[in-house]
């Protein structure tokens, strides 16, 4: 059963959703945004909020090592470029 609650036992539809787009690859600027506000029905800011929360959620590293652990070296090198 999905649950949209971050304390839940698994990963809602929404965040299994946004994980599926970060997977991806895309081909030209603004393609990724039309997606998440064609896909998702949300801005590409609260995208970008949903996933930096995700990457810190244990139940989205289970569901998505790969992709989640990319993206927390990512992240990880911007912080330190700051």
């Amino acid at each position: 059963m999905p649950d949209d609650d971050a304390h839940g036992p698994e990963l809602s539809d929404r965040d299994r959703a946004v994980l599926a787009v970060e997977r991806r690859s895309w081909s030209g600027p603004g393609a990724k945004e039309r997606a998440v506000r064609e896909q998702l029905g949300i801005s590409p800011t609260r995208y970008y909020q949903l996933l930096n929360a995700l990457l810190d959620d244990p139940r989205a590293l289970a569901h998505d090592p790969v992709t989640v652990n990319r993206l927390r070296r990512v992240r990880e090198a911007r912080r330190e470029r700051r």
